[in-house]
Formats: C-alpha cells, structure tokens, sequence
C-alpha cells in the first residue's frame, strides 16, 4: 500500500532532541533573536512522551553551563537543583572492605566543591519550560525517524515516524503520516548514539579523522532514605569492587532534595567476559559492608539506564555537515572522570546557536557552521575535555589500578604543567569487538535478589513507567538472525541476554526451532539505553525510534 504523502512545515531551526544541549541551543537562538529584533522560528522534537522523560543522569551539574546561558537561575525559586556540594568522598573499594581516599591525592578538576546535585530530568523539564516561555515550539512524542535531504545532499529537516502501523507493516484503523519539519539549520541532540546521529556520521564521514567512539553503560536507582542515614550534599564515588580490575567502571551515591539518594554504577563497555551483567554487578555493589548501611529503612522508588558517550576529547568527530550540526551528547562531550556532561551539553548548544544565529543573520542556510566546528576545542568544553584525555585509554590497557594511578600522575600533569606524559593516547578496540568467545573465559555467576536490597530487572522496569504500544514495528532490528545464533548465541553464549539491563533479549528453549533454542525480544521492556547497539559483537542489532512516545517515563532521574 502506498503511503500518502507526508505533510511540512517550515522553520529556521529545527531540534532534535530536548535534552540539555537542545534545549540550550533553542533558550539561546530565542534570547538572541530578542536581543538583535530578528524574528526566528524554532522547533524542537523530542521522542519522549514528556519533556524529561528519557533524561537520566547521576546527576552532579558543574553550574558553568546554567550560568552561561539563564546566570539568574539561582534566584528562581522554581529552579530545579537547590542542594549545593557539601561533601566529596571517594572510595576504593575490595571485596570485603575498601579505604576512603583523601581529597588531596586529587587534581583540582576532579572537585565537587560549587557543584549542585539533582535530577537531570527535573532540570530538563525546568529548561523547557524556560524555553516555550521563549516562544520555542516544543513536540513531545514525536521521534524523528528520518533525515531530509535536497538533491545536493544537504541536510534540510526531518520527517517524524507515521503512528498506527501494526507489527506487520501495515496501516491500522488509526494510521497517522508522519510531518515534515524543514529547516535552515537541523541540530541533532539525541544523546549517546543516536539512531539518526549514526546515519549522519556515515553519511559525512564525520569520524574520518578521529578515534571510534567508547561508551558505558550507568544503572541507576533512586531511593528515598531514612532520615538518619540522609546527609544533604554528600557526593561518594567508588571503584574497584565488584568489577575485576581489566573491567573498568564504578558507582555513584548523591544525596539531594527531600531524603533522596541516587545511586548507581556504570560499567565501561569495552569488557571481555560476555557472562558480565552490569546490571548484576550494580545489584552486588549495594552489598557491600560500606555501602548496604545507608539503604537500612530506604524505599526503592525508581529506576533507569542508558548509554554514556567515553571517547572524549580524541573520540569527538567533525561536528558540521551541510544544513546542520551535533552537540551534546551526540558529539560526546562527557568528562569521563569528572563524571558528568549536562554542563558541556548546554555550552555546546549556545556555541551551536551562535553560530547559526551568525548565519541566518547573514542570510546563509544549509552550508557547514565552520564556526561551530573550529571554536570548541578553545572553548571552556576543550579546556575541560583536554587534561583528562588518557586517561579513559590508560584506564582500558591497564586496568583499574595501574591505569587510573597513571590517569592520575596525567592529569596532575595537564593541571600544573598543561603538558602530558603521553601525547594523546588511542582507545584501541571499539567496545563491540572486546568481548572473547565463551569458552575463553570463566563464567560469573551471580546470586539471586533478595527483593529488598537487591532486584530482578521485571521489577526494575516497571518502576522505570516503560511502555510501548504492542501492536507496532519492532524497534529492535536484527540484521540476521541467523548470524545471532552462530555467534552470539553458540559463540560468546549470548551476551544480549546479561548486558540489556532491561530484560528485553532472551534465548528461549524451544523444541519447535531448528537448533532448539530461539531468540527472543522482549521490546515492551526497552528503556532505551542503547547498550544492544553498542555491544552486539557484530553489530547485528539496530537501535531505531519506536513509534509515539513509547519508552521509559523516568521521573526524578
């Protein structure tokens, strides 16, 4: 059946994604159009059903962003982060006991001190709010599913997905086409490997001259706690157990507002076992004898995970295509040992909307933002990304103890000398290609939840408010099915199934398939972090936009 065709409308600019960067590249577009009298139109998209929705974060946010793009935030009394830093701990962590690290050991860029502690999301939804009152056109619930094109190749909009097509491909009773968004300038802030993002990259070569991008994977749980185990601004962060030392990632616990504790763990994801679950290992972390004390009369009250860009300042790729540019996380501007993004995100949506502003300004469209691409690496985002360059890359080819001793001496470097040991060090293998068969390894085998302390990723899920509407296209793409079961399957003994922290991969026993076994999608469950994407070992899986708002509906995260 042939689709009709799909109804425009045209705009200046045209968002994708209402995140941190997007929505600081629409609030600042908005207050430049109102300084300088020119008139703008600006829309933003965004594939969650709510502004905020899929936003999750630890979340500490260094405030240099906020304070560069609304420096009268601290005085709105509706403002979002109201718990200040008041203490940094960082532990090592062994098995049975760790040691608490003194502050001094580390360089000045690794200081909370100034920083705010809150909910990303909350922040997101505050900034949208900021920007409608700006008179920013924002979609919720309207993925954008497609790239348009002139016949130059120019980036020209996007399309949003068609809604009402059943799991077979075909129009339901309910079938709604898709719009049209054309614009002068199309920015792109899907966050960690975004699904229209990876088609730009291709299509420009937008990685031609840097390194392959790395990423993580950070499981996070909100809980509300006990007011004797509640100390408003203290940030901790650990290391080390229950990762092997060749496994890199670690935890976080932040305590902010009304009792609320975020905690959480990011594994790195370029590790080799393929029976590693990070979502196991986070549920281990919390029993450990430093950690489980503060959880004793705590509630569980919600749950997400997601994907986080790690390559850093040598992983970023050429940002401008013809018509449009990346930022946040999209470009990968995460500070891996900072451990945050939210701030670089807003700096590189005002640099974008600065440069596009330039243009419109002087009657360009659809050409490369030169500016844009030539100006961050002088920016505060290249002056925070810079320093800490190697030590993601030292962290990988030696492990957690001799590589973050090196990250460290590094980054000491960088902060007295603005000089390096190491140059600027590759990352090696892309994450997909760590992963050593099965048979190579020693399968891990993890206890089962307590239900109290500890949980199974069903109940996970269902306090992350995920749902999809059932009778429409998978958004999981296999490329072969036959490839998953002679290698994923009978190769590296099915992976999929341990590093989704959302239960949505499974093989399933069944006598009916030819090989005994079949691989199963559990879609429903997607909170949409990526990670299949990711870390399939042959890039079988393709991550795409579901239809609608479907997804988690994270609040507070």
């Amino acid at each position: 059946m042939a689709l009709p065709e799909r109804e425009g409308m045209d705009f200046d600019v045209v968002i994708v994604g209402a995140g941190p960067a997007g929505l600081a590249a629409a609030i600042r577009l908005k207050q430049l159009s109102a300084e300088k009298g020119e008139e703008l139109s600006v829309v933003v998209v965004e594939k969650g059903g709510e502004v905020g929705a899929h936003i999750l974060s630890g979340a500490v946010v260094d405030p240099i962003g906020l304070d560069t793009l609304l420096p009268e935030w601290r005085d709105d009394p509706d403002r979002p982060l109201k718990t200040a830093v008041e203490r940094d701990e960082f532990l090592f962590l062994t098995k049975n006991s760790g040691v608490s690290l003194p502050n001094v050991f580390f360089p000045k860029l690794l200081s909370n001190h100034g920083n705010f502690v809150g909910s990303l999301s909350n922040t997101v939804k505050w900034l949208g709010a900021k920007a409608e009152g700006l008179g920013v056109e924002i979609y919720p619930g309207f993925p954008a599913s497609e790239v348009l094109y002139d016949e130059r190749g120019t980036v020209t909009g996007i399309a949003t997905g068609d809604l009402g097509i059943s799991r077979t491909g075909e129009p339901r009773d309910d079938f709604t086409r898709g719009m049209e968004l054309r614009a002068k300038y199309t920015v792109f802030g899907e966050g960690a490997r975004g699904s229209l993002t990876k088609t730009l990259i291709d299509k420009f070569g937008l990685n031609r001259s840097s390194d392959h991008q790395k990423y993580g994977l950070g499981v996070k749980e909100l809980w509300q706690l006990s007011p004797d185990k509640f100390e408003p601004g203290l940030v901790q962060h650990t290391m080390g157990w229950p990762l092997p030392n060749k496994a890199g990632g670690g935890s976080w616990l932040y305590h902010f507002d009304d009792r609320l504790l975020s905690v959480g763990f990011v594994t790195h994801l370029n590790y080799e076992n393929p029976t590693l679950s990070p979502f196991e290992e986070f549920q281990r972390f919390k029993t450990h004898p430093m950690i489980r004390d503060v959880f004793e009369g705590a509630k569980r009250i919600g749950y997400g995970a997601r994907a986080i860009m790690e390559g850093g300042w040598q992983s970023v790729p050429k940002l401008v295509f013809p018509g449009g540019c990346l930022v946040g996380d999209s470009a990968g501007f995460v500070n891996v040992p900072r451990i945050k993004g939210s701030h670089n995100a807003i700096l590189s949506g005002i640099q974008a909307a600065d440069a596009i502003f330039d243009a419109l300004v002087a009657g360009r469209q659809g050409d490369e933002l030169t500016a844009y691409e030539e100006g961050w690496r002088d920016s505060p985002i290249g002056r925070d990304l810079k320093p800490v360059r190697n030590v993601k890359p030292l962290w990988s080819k030696y492990g957690t103890l001799v590589g973050i001793g090196l990250g460290g001496l590094d980054m000491w470097m960088n902060s007295i000398a603005n000089a390096s040991l190491f140059g600027t060090l590759g990352h090696g293998k892309p994450d997909h290609a760590c992963l050593k068969p099965l048979a190579e390894v020693t399968p891990i085998t993890y206890p089962k939840p307590d239900g109290k302390l500890t949980f199974d990723r069903l109940s996970s899920v269902y306090l992350s408010n995920t749902n999809h509407e059932e009778d429409q296209p998978p958004h999981l793409k296999v490329k072969d099915m036959g490839l998953q079961k002679t290698s994923e399957h009978d190769v590296y003994g099915g992976p999929s199934s341990r590093y989704c922290p959302a239960g949505v991969y499974e093989w399933v026993e069944d006598q009916s398939a030819s090989d005994g076994v079949r691989f199963q999608i559990n879609a429903q469950n997607c909170v949409h972090c990526k990670t299949c994407d990711i870390k399939d070992p042959n890039q079988n899986i393709n991550w795409v936009t579901p239809e609608g708002p479907g997804g988690p509906n994270y609040t507070n995260l």
